[in-house]
Order: structure tokens, then C-alpha cells, then sequence
């Protein structure tokens, strides 16, 4: 057996472990951190908007000796608007330019077939009107919306409601995240964008299902024993889904870092840059949510229980009747050590019955 299904066996029967549900303070504390740097970024720098949002032009030229640079700054200058320049595969040029209207779409045309040394009827140009953009960014936010009230109402049936809470917090944590860093590196936001979004918000959503289910059978019946709390079977819960949680984001990642660093850095093709840098971040951000920053939101949640307080108050008792006795204080106790505790818990003296000899 590899190392890896080594260690994923012993996380799974609990002989090894880390405390994710012990540490859920820090883990806040880091979202917390990371969440204010996102919305400040968001407040500061704002958003690339894509041309499909904003309106304007986007040219192309066919094959050119001209640089990219040396296109950029004519193209900026015909205009008078920021441009972005991309070499194509043909040799030729993809000139966006936001702002121009039908009018001097027309003007910048004539000028850049001078200054590129190309024919003029050679150059395409397609004009994006900002309404098209308005629709496009209603019909995101309405397909966003609609995906959280599915996901609530799913998550509600399938488990309960604090875990529907849980999962939709952890969905605009990563939303959150994801949104922040576009705006630190400044990539334009396109339609790709958001369709990565929706994605990694799909992906966010499954890895925290996958968590969810296991945590759902291994408190099954909870309050029928006095081992464990909701908390220690939580934890159980996460270290035993750990490892098949880092293999399939490991999986995922990596032809999404294909894209993003040799696809948009190395071979210089930028429009890949639009849904890969959302998908990256996206799945990195929800496979931490699901671990460490969803399952502690439901241990919260469900230790205000009074149910819950109450096994607490039981699983205690216990441990502190075997401590008194000098026996171990783990949760694999014996027989005795249960039956004293329900004394002690039960505020009875006496010896506990059920001794072993």
C-alpha cells in the first residue's frame, strides 16, 4: 500500500488525526483576514470589466510584422481609449478597445490599417454594445441566485438546515475570495469568468457534500452512546474524508494550472486567462471551505443543541469518573468506566454497578 493509502486508511479508522474542529478559531480567523483583503481590493481597485460588459470594439488584423507594444500604442492612440492587444496563432493581431461607438469604430479602423501597414477591408471588426453586457451580468446574478436557493433547499432535504447554512456560507466565502483576487491581479472579467465562477461553485458544493455525508453517518444515533461528542465525531468525520478531498482537488488543479500558467503565461494566450484563474482559485478556496471553514460552522451550529449539551455533559462525566480511578480517559473506555459516569451523571452516590472482577 502507498504511503498516501497508508495514511488515508489510519485518518479513516482514527488511529491518526488532525484536530480541524479544535482549531476552528484560527481557521475563522484566516477567512476573516483573507474575506477583508478580497472586499478591500473590491472597494480599492474594483473590477477589470470585460469588453462584453463595458462596450466597445475589438479588431482583427491579419498577419503583421507589427510588435504587440507597438500595435498597443497605436491602437491607444487612434482611440484615445485603453487597449489590449493579443498575438493570434495566424500572426495577426486581436485589438480590444472599450468605449467606441459605431462611429469611431469606423475612424480607428482606417487609422490602424496605416499604422499596422495592413488593408483596411482585410481588418474585422466587431462593435459590443453595453446593453448586451447589462444582460449578460443580470443573467449571471439571476443564475447565481437561482443556484443558492437550489443549493439551500437541496442541502435542507438531503441533511438539515444548519448544514444548508454551513454549505451557502462556504459558497460566498469562496465567491468571495475568488472575486477578490481578479480584482488584485486585474484580469478582465468576461463571460468565461463567470462561467468559471458557476463552476467552481458546482465543485465547491460537492466536495462539501462528499464531507457532509460522512459526517451525517458517523453521527448517526448520536445520542445512543457517551464516547464521543458531536465535535470528536466531526473531527473523526473530516480526517477520514481528508485524503480523497486532497486527491480529487490535487486532480482537478492540475490541467487547471496547465491553462492558467502554460496555456495564459508561457504560450501568451490570454483568453484562457479569463476562466482559468477563476476555476484555480475557485477549487483551491472551496476544498479549504469544506474542511475548515463548513464542517466547524455545523459543530457550532448543532453543540447549541440541547441535546447535544447534554452528550457533552454525559461524554465528560465519564471521562472525569475514569480519571478519578486512574484509568484511561480516551474514547475507547471500558464497560466500568460507562457505568460509573452514568452515576456521577445521574448525581448518585455509590459504586456503579456492572464491575468487572
Amino acid at each position: 500500500m502507498s504511503k498516501l493509502g497508508d495514511l488515508g486508511a489510519k485518518l479513516y479508522k482514527g488511529e491518526v488525526g488532525y484536530d480541524f474542529v479544535g482549531k476552528r478559531f484560527l481557521w475563522y480567523g484566516v477567512s476573516i483576514l483573507i474575506t477583508i483583503t478580497a472586499i478591500v481590493a473590491l472597494a480599492v481597485q474594483g473590477l477589470n470589466m470585460g469588453i462584453e460588459f463595458k462596450g466597445g470594439a475589438v479588431f482583427t488584423t491579419p498577419k503583421t510584422a507589427v510588435s504587440v507594444a507597438q500595435a498597443t500604442e497605436d491602437a491607444e492612440k487612434a482611440s484615445g481609449h485603453d487597449a489590449i492587444v493579443q498575438e493570434l496563432g495566424t500572426g495577426g493581431l486581436r485589438i480590444q478597445i472599450s468605449g467606441l461607438d459605431t462611429d469611431a469604430a469606423a475612424d480607428v479602423k482606417k487609422q490602424l490599417a496605416g499604422d499596422l501597414k495592413v488593408s483596411e477591408k482585410d481588418i474585422n471588426a466587431d462593435l459590443v454594445g453595453p446593453s448586451w453586457g447589462e444582460q449578460i451580468a443580470n443573467k449571471a446574478w439571476t443564475g447565481l441566485g437561482v443556484f443558492m436557493v437550489l443549493v439551500v433547499i437541496y442541502l435542507a432535504i438531503a441533511f438539515e438546515w444548519r448544514m444548508a447554512v454551513a454549505a451557502l456560507i462556504a459558497l460566498i466565502h469562496d465567491l468571495t475570495i475568488t472575486v477578490g483576487i481578479y480584482a488584485l491581479v486585474g484580469f478582465e472579467v468576461t463571460p468565461g469568468t463567470v462561467i468559471g465562477l458557476l463552476t467552481i461553485l458546482g465543485y465547491s458544493l460537492y466536495d462539501t457534500v462528499v464531507v457532509f455525508d460522512g459526517l451525517k453517518e458517523s453521527t448517526k444515533d448520536i445520542t445512543k452512546q457517551t464516547r464521543f461528542t458531536y465535535s470528536e465525531l466531526a473531527n473523526k468525520s473530516v480526517n477520514g474524508t481528508l485524503v480523497r478531498s486532497i486527491n480529487t482537488t490535487v486532480v482537478a488543479l492540475l490541467p487547471v494550472a496547465a491553462l492558467l500558467f502554460i496555456g495564459g503565461g508561457f504560450l501568451g494566450a490570454g483568453m484562457l486567462n479569463d476562466i482559468s484563474l477563476s476555476l484555480f482559485v475557485g477549487l483551491a478556496a472551496g476544498a479549504y471551505s469544506s474542511i475548515f471553514i463548513a464542517t466547524p460552522l455545523v459543530v457550532d451550529f448543532k453543540e447549541r443543541e440541547p441535546a447535544m449539551k447534554a452528550l457533552k455533559k454525559r461524554v465528560l462525566a465519564k471521562r472525569a469518573a475514569a480519571a478519578a480511578k486512574g484509568q484511561s480517559v480516551d474514547a475507547e473506555d471500558t464497560d466500568e468506566a460507562e457505568n460509573a459516569a452514568e452515576v456521577v451523571a445521574q448525581g448518585r452516590p455509590g459504586r456503579a454497578t456492572g464491575r468487572r472482577r
